[in-house]
Order: C-alpha cells, then sequence, then structure tokens
C-alpha cells in the first residue's frame, strides 16, 4: 500500500532499481537531492530486487526517497514494482550505479511537457571518471562504445532504461517490463513501437554511469547480451546460418569501428585512443567465442542468485 498522500502530489516519480550498490545508490540519491527542479516537483522510488542487506538506512538519509521490495529476480520487474506505486503521473527510470546531471530532471520535464502524447525520452549516457585519473583501457572503449542511446533511439528504436522518461498513461498503454528471458529495454521499446509510441533522444537529459571496473567484468556483460541474442535468433527459421554470419560480422567489426575511435570527441589523446582499439579487439573476439559457444551451454542469464544457487533449486 502506498503511504497516505500528505504533501501535494509530485509531478513525476524517479525509480531506481537497486542490487547490492549501497554506495553507488548512495552517489545516485546524492545526485537526485542536488536536482535543479524543487523536491516537490518529484519524488524517489528505490526498489531493491534481493540484496541481502536492504538499503533502508541509506534511503533514509534522502526525505524524497522511498524503499519498497521486489523479491522475484530482474531489473526489469523491480522498475515495474516502482511504477505500480508510483504518484506522479510522469516516470523517469534511472539506475543505482548511475548519477544525473543537475538538470537531468529538468530538461526531461520541459521536453515531455512540449511533446505530444505518446513521446517517450531517451537521454544520454556518458562515462564518468572521476577526476585527475588516468583514463584505463576500459574507460576508454565504454567512452566511444557503452550505452550508445543516440544509436540504440534511431536506429533501433529503443532506449536504454537507465535515463527513459515516459508518461504514466504511455507507460500503461505499452505494459509492464519483462523479465530475464529478454533484454526488457528492446521488448519494451519494441512493444513500444507497435502500441504507436514515438521513442525521441533528447541529449540534454544527461546521465552519468561508471565504467567497468576491469575487462571482465565487461566480458561477462556480452555473456548476458549473446543469450539475449540468441533467445530471439531461435525464434525464427533457418536461424543457424544467419547467427553464423553474424559471427563472421562481430569478428570482422574492429576494422571498421577502430575508425570510430580515431575520430571520437569523447577521447584525448593518442594513448587513450590506443587503448580502446586494444579493448575493442578483446571484446569483439570473446564476443564472437561466445557466440559460437553458448548455443550449446546450459548455462542460463542470472540478474541476482548465484548460478549454483539456481542449479540447486531447480532440481528440487
Amino acid at each position: 500500500m502506498p503511504p497516505p498522500e500528505l504533501t501535494p502530489k509530485p509531478q513525476a516519480t524517479v525509480v531506481v532499481p537497486h542490487l547490492n550498490q549501497p554506495g553507488m545508490l548512495q552517489v545516485c540519491l546524492g545526485s537526485l537531492d542536488a536536482q535543479s527542479v524543487g523536491p516537490g516537483a518529484f519524488e524517489v522510488i528505490v526498489v531493491d530486487n534481493g540484496s541481502p542487506t536492504l538499503p533502508t538506512a541509506i534511503v533514509g538519509r534522502h526525505p524524497n526517497a522511498r524503499l519498497l521490495q521486489e523479491q522475484l529476480p530482474g531489473p526489469g520487474l523491480a522498475r515495474n514494482r516502482g511504477a505500480e506505486a508510483a504518484r506522479g503521473d510522469i516516470l523517469c527510470f534511472i539506475d543505482a550505479d548511475c548519477r544525473a546531471h543537475p538538470r537531468w530532471l529538468e530538461q526531461a520535464l520541459k521536453t515531455l511537457a512540449a511533446a505530444p502524447p505518446g513521446t517517450v525520452l531517451g537521454g544520454d549516457v556518458q562515462i564518468w571518471r572521476e577526476p585527475g585519473t588516468r583514463i584505463t583501457a576500459v574507460e576508454a572503449y565504454e567512452s566511444v562504445f557503452a550505452y550508445r542511446f543516440k544509436l540504440y533511439i534511431e536506429r533501433h528504436g529503443y532506449s536504454g532504461t537507465g535515463n527513459l522518461v515516459v508518461r504514466r498513461a504511455d507507460f500503461e498503454k505499452v505494459g509492464p517490463f519483462r523479465g530475464l528471458e529478454v533484454a526488457e529495454d528492446m521488448d519494451w521499446g519494441r512493444r513500444g513501437r507497435a502500441a504507436g509510441l514515438t521513442i525521441r533522444y533528447e541529449p540534454g537529459m544527461i546521465v552519468y554511469h561508471p565504467a567497468r571496473s576491469s575487462l571482465r567484468e565487461l566480458l561477462i556483460k556480452w555473456d548476458r547480451h549473446v543469450q539475449h541474442e540468441l533467445n530471439g535468433a531461435r525464434t525464427r527459421p533457418g536461424w543457424q546460418l544467419r547467427w553464423l554470419g553474424r559471427v563472421c560480422l562481430v569478428l570482422a567489426s574492429p576494422l571498421v569501428d577502430a575508425g570510430k575511435v580515431v575520430v571520437s570527441d569523447r577521447l584525448q589523446g593518442w594513448s587513450a585512443r590506443l587503448k580502446a582499439v586494444a579493448a575493442l579487439v578483446a571484446v569483439r573476439s570473446y564476443r564472437a567465442w561466445r557466440m559460437l559457444t553458448v548455443p550449446f551451454s546450459s548455462r542460463g542469464v542470472v540478474w541476482n542468485r548465484p548460478a549454483g544457487a539456481q542449479a540447486a533449486k531447480a532440481k528440487d
């Protein structure tokens, strides 16, 4: 049950799914406290998705935020729980490991107010680097190739859910996010377009995301994405030949995408560009290898439970 409305109804609700990232959640909530719009214009709902220790104390430090729980694993399901409890007519989605630009919400509300019904906004996601530190290979690579929301929206027709703003009425027209069996942002975008919505890129709606801490962490991300891609490919006849063709394209792609590194305005100096190219070759090689092996693997996609625990549960 939502709390009684003792304060005026907010215009917007910011939904933050959370899992085992208390330090990052604190930074995220701090960036929401610093928004240029007044605190009465929005509320924050943090939805914990199975952390052993709930971030109760952290959320409690932020008067504009409240904490809910979603026990079923999956960030999409956690977002649905927040949307159900939201009091605002505008739903704003950001991830717990992100920090919002001070004018993120102001830009979102201003742009959506001027947009026709049926408009969904996806913003810009940039890699956050601590000032005064030397750029790593992973940071250099992700500065160019990660979180390319403009590409996702304009070429593929969906926005990532780490920086997504939609009117509640339009969200309900599409329906909730799905679970771990799909890439929920791509799936929701596809259903949104089928429902007549327009997904629009808004560059002034900026969110910062830290780069992954290691190459291994970056490669693990591709385990999940390859599994999602395979799930979709298997629904079409003759998928095996098309899948093999995609493997060949992934292997060859560094020859083309190295040029994007050279001209990118998100990197400074040749040292950073060489690091980005090295990481690019490593990532694409791993991705092609996983695409060749994952069709014969029984390992599933995991969000917030160890794979061994899931296997043990399946035997019960």
